[in-house]
């Protein structure tokens, strides 16, 4: 009985891995597909936007981060 549990429980993880893979690959497509110089000074946005969201501004003087209290 554990035997056959082990059993299908590897075969959902490989199905749930190859559905992993298989959107990544379509990611990597359409990355690959986009107009970078059109989505370059959004991308640079949104960046930027997560940058001092999660990360805070860098202190020009010290190089040192700020972070953001939430």
């Amino acid at each position: 009985m554990a035997n056959e549990t082990a059993k299908v429980l590897e075969e959902r993880k490989i199905k749930a891995l190859e559905k992993i893979a298989n959107s990544l690959d379509a990611l990597t497509l359409w990355f690959e597909e986009i107009d970078k110089e059109e989505w370059s000074e959004r991308l640079a946005w949104y960046l930027s936007l997560w940058k001092d969201k999660y990360i805070g501004e860098t202190d020009e003087k010290t190089g040192n981060n700020s972070s953001v209290q939430e």
